[in-house]
């Protein structure tokens, strides 16, 4: 499957989630801006689909990442982002979502395992509820100290 192909909408992922859950497949997804891609989130996400057999990211659109980060983010725009990170091949799915958390798409797409970083306590993750009342995991993986994309920036307006 291409970078391209993998790039799907939320029906689409719906429909192939349902497909890998069928086929025995443990999902895993988790989600983010993405916004640069550094090492940093080459290992989150290479722990992240370490935990089963599809990983399915939600990223956010480039008005949610405004909403949350500010007017100057994101650096790369949705097509950047969503290429890079379907590229990686420990990626199974790329799917966009508008709103601040996605909640609504951890609803449809019910996967096995829920996955962030470990600055968040797994409680408070969002759709931990829906998750755990479905049978599946919600868990955190060890964040590479030091790396960010917000530090990132800060480094390379720091050299102009």
């Amino acid at each position: 499957m291409t970078s391209k192909e993998k790039i799907v909408s939320k029906d689409s992922a719906q429909k192939q989630v349902l497909f890998w859950k069928e086929q025995g497949e443990k999902i895993v997804f988790t989600n983010g801006c993405f916004d640069l891609l550094h090492v940093g989130h080459v290992d989150y996400l290479e722990k992240a689909r370490a935990l089963g057999t599809k990983l399915v990211l939600g990223l956010n659109t480039d008005a949610s990442v405004q909403r949350i980060k500010g007017p100057s983010r994101p650096v790369s725009d949705n097509t950047s982002r969503s290429r890079v990170i379907a590229a990686l091949g420990f990626v199974d799915l790329v799917v966009f979502f508008d709103e601040e958390t996605p909640l609504d798409l951890i609803k449809s797409l019910l996967p096995n395992v829920l996955v962030k970083g470990d600055d968040y306590a797994a409680e408070n993750i969002v759709g931990y509820k829906e998750v755990i009342e479905n049978g599946g995991e919600v868990l955190t993986v060890t964040l590479v100290d030091g790396y960010s994309t917000s530090a990132l920036i800060s480094k390379i307006k720091s050299e102009d």
